[in-house]
Order: structure tokens, then C-alpha cells, then sequence
């Protein structure tokens, strides 16, 4: 494991708003943005150009227009190419944007193209920020499944204060790479050496992994300093472990209850036996999980591990009122409630191979709003019952285990550990 060279704890005086669903992340979006005098950058697994997203694809391009810079970052397998329309827009306003990774046909089988942009994060002015688990998608929509008749469940957060430089460093630094590849595509590689030096001036060298991975302290705050906040990187250099190893300290933090909301939950070992410790010591843990079904991977390799969860007494409950895209979580401990609202789903693909940002909260009333909100949909899923997986048929339980083995061959191939 490589783990970060320092820590540091959750830092105080952030203000947070926790946005539920598109419905609320895409006006607080269009009016930071509205807003913006200097620099907008944004990064997303899918932008899709359509229905409730295009306001915001209409800020960004106002933005550039009255000469704001404007950095756009999109995963080349989650969106792929910008519009034919839409780049033409973009272009004529002077906005800038980067595909990450790109991959189509049959290029989608080597295992270096498996490695994708899945964070959700904006920055408008180095001031205030987005992070959370939220695609640029209508609510209502799906681009496998078509219309929903219910929106889909998930979180993001909008904040201000110190954790914002970090957002925006590191998206800076991702820009910047991006960048340098790009020229030196173009075999432009005087300008690619301008994009380093560019770097180099503007704080973001390329050789200074100055960003922190893990928080080494979950502490309580003092009085009147604000929400203590932090924001948890996962990437493929040094942060590989940084979101499993702060979901496994608050889990061990937790005193009396843990409630978790993750799409695709296929947790590793060491994670299934921090749930595991969790439980024994008393803890009433709720998993609310994907009803729904979406992917193959995911949905079978999901209910492999349920069997173990069960048994430890964890209650499982499968949301099925629209598609779960949640990646949240909350937990009390001494001093106050903990909360996670980020891009990380616990299974291999976030874990391993995707690069991921989550805040993590320590604040009563953040994490009781969030809270509120679980303790409604939990209210809303099917329960598991404790002897399902049993009582499941031998069909069922092979697709389980073939989805599961096909993951642990799939990390086996990239050289990953889980």
C-alpha cells in the first residue's frame, strides 16, 4: 500500500449546503457561475448535453464568453466527445475542454484505458466549490433505461472555505497534464514545455505531489470555528488507498450507528472486516443499497458479499424507487456525527482504478440532514432478509460469484490488490 507521506486532520470554519439531486446541484452550479470573474473550473464523469443540464452548459459557455476562464474536464468513456453543436459554441466563446482517457470499440479491453476521471468537482473563482457523486444528468432521465418516473438518489455539496484550495489544485494539476499530453500530440513540444513551465509559475509543478490523501483526525470542533471538513483524494500515484482508509477510520470511530447509501458496493476484505468489527461491538449498521437493476458487474458482483454482511448482522435495505447513485454515508462518534457525501462507490472500479474526491464532514447538523434524508429512503427500500442469500436459487447464486470472479480476474490483470 502506498500511503500518503504526511496527514493532516479536518481543518475548521467551511460552510456547507448539501444539494440533493441534480434539482438542486444544477441552479447552485449556474449561479456560481453566473457569478465568476476570473476562473470556472469543472470536472464530471458524464456531461450530458440535454433536458435540465443545459443551463449549465449555457453558463459555462456565458462565462468564457465575457472572458472568464473557463477549464472543462470530461471522462472519454462516461461522456466521450463533446457535441458537434456544442464544440462549436464552446470554441467560438474561447472555453477550453479535455477528454480523460479516451476509449471506444475495442480499445474499452486494455486494462490502461480501465482507468477513469469519476470525480465531480467545480470551482468558480478559487472560492467556492462542488463535490459529490452527481453526474451532469437529468434527474429523470437514464441513457440506458431511458425516462424515470422517480429522479435518481444522490448528493453532492457546496462549499466554502479552506478544503477550496484543495480543489482546486488538484484540479489544476490534473488541467495541466491533460494539457501537456495534448500538445505534445499536436508534436507541439514547445508548447508543452510552455504548459510546464506554465505549471511551474502558477503552484501546480508537476513533480510536487503536495495535496493530502488520508486525514489522521476525525476530531471534535471547538465551539463557533465552523464545520470541520476535509477533502479525500483517491488517484492512481499516491493516493490508491486514501477514500477506504478514511471510511475505514470512521467506521471504527462509530459508537452506535452507521448508515451507508452506495450504488456499487463490493467492498474489499480489509473493509468488510472493519463493518465486521463495527457490528460485533454493537453498532446498528444500515446498508442501503442498488435495487434496481443496472450493470451486470456490479448488481450480481454486490449481492456476492451479502451473504457475509448478513451473517455479521448488518441490515441491508435495496432501494428501488429509481436508480441509487448515491455515495454517502453517516455515522455518529464521540464529539459529534461524521458524514461522507463524494464520487466513491466502495467497490474496485472507485477504489482501485477511477480517480475520486469525497468531503468528509464533522458537523451535527450536516450529518443530521443527510441522515434525514437516508432515514427517508431507507423508509421507502425492500428490506433484505437475513437468510436471503440462502434461500436464493442456484442460477442467482452462480451469476453472484461469476460477476465477482470476473472483477477479482479483472484487478488481478491491472496488478491491483483487494
Amino acid at each position: 500500500m502506498n500511503a500518503p507521506t504526511r496527514t493532516r486532520a479536518l481543518r475548521p470554519d467551511h460552510n456547507l449546503t448539501l444539494l440533493k439531486g441534480g434539482e438542486a446541484l444544477f441552479p447552485a452550479l449556474v449561479e456560481a457561475i453566473a457569478n465568476a470573474r476570473a476562473e470556472v473550473l469543472l470536472e464530471t464523469y458524464i456531461f450530458e448535453f440535454a433536458r435540465s443540464v443545459i443551463p449549465v452548459a449555457q453558463a459555462l459557455e456565458a462565462a468564457a464568453r465575457r472572458g472568464v476562464c473557463v477549464r472543462v474536464i470530461i471522462d472519454g468513456v462516461g461522456t466521450g466527445d463533446v457535441p458537434a453543436e456544442w464544440q462549436q459554441r464552446w470554441k467560438a466563446a474561447g472555453l477550453n475542454w479535455r477528454i480523460f482517457n479516451p476509449a471506444q470499440g475495442w480499445r474499452l479491453l486494455l486494462p490502461k484505458r480501465w482507468r477513469r476521471l469519476h470525480r465531480k468537482l467545480c470551482v468558480v473563482d478559487g472560492s467556492v466549490g462542488f463535490c459529490g457523486g452527481i453526474n451532469l444528468l437529468d434527474d429523470y432521465f437514464d441513457p440506458n433505461y431511458g425516462a424515470l418516473e422517480q429522479p435518481r438518489f444522490d448528493f453532492a455539496v457546496r462549499v466554502t472555505g479552506p478544503l477550496v484550495a484543495d480543489m482546486h489544485e488538484t484540479m489544476a494539476r490534473l488541467w495541466v497534464r491533460l494539457q501537456v499530453a495534448h500538445e505534445a500530440q499536436q508534436l507541439d513540444f514547445g508548447a508543452a514545455l510552455q504548459a510546464v513551465l506554465a505549471a511551474a509559475r502558477a503552484g501546480t509543478d508537476m513533480g510536487d505531489e503536495r495535496m493530502e490523501g488520508e486525514v489522521d483526525d476525525l476530531g471534535a470542533p471547538d465551539e463557533d470555528e465552523g464545520a470541520l471538513a476535509a477533502l479525500v483524494l483517491r488517484d492512481n500515484v499516491r493516493f490508491r488507498r486514501s477514500i477506504e482508509g478514511n471510511y475505514r477510520l470512521a467506521i471504527g470511530l462509530a459508537r452506535s450507528e452507521i448508515l451507508i447509501a452506495n450504488a456499487y458496493f463490493v467492498p474489499g476484505v480489509q473493509l468488510q472486516r472493519a463493518l465486521m468489527r463495527a457490528a460485533r461491538r454493537g453498532v446498528r449498521i444500515t446498508l442501503l443499497l442498488q435495487g434496481r437493476y443496472e450493470y451486470f458487474m456490479q448488481y450480481h458482483a454486490s449481492r456476492a458479499v451479502y451473504a457475509v454482511m448478513l451473517d455479521a448482522g448488518i441490515e441491508i435495505i435495496e432501494y428501488d424507487e429509481s436508480f441509487l447513485h448515491a455515495k454517502v454515508a453517516v455515522m455518529d462518534a464521540a464529539g459529534g456525527a461524521l458524514a461522507i457525501v463524494g464520487s466513491s462507490n466502495l467497490d474496485p472500479l472507485s477504489l482501485l482504478l477511477a480517480r475520486e474526491a469525497n468531503v468528509f464532514v464533522r458537523n451535527d447538523a450536516f450529518a443530521g440532514e443527510l441522515r434525514a434524508h437516508l432515514v427517508e429512503a431507507i423508509a421507502k427500500g425492500r428490506r433484505v432478509a437475513p437468510d436471503a442469500a440462502a434461500r436464493w436459487g442456484i442460477v442467482s447464486r452462480g451469476l453472484n460469484w461469476v460477476a465477482y470472479a470476473i472483477m477479482r480476474v479483472a484487478l488481478l490483470v491491472t496488478g491491483k490488490r483487494y
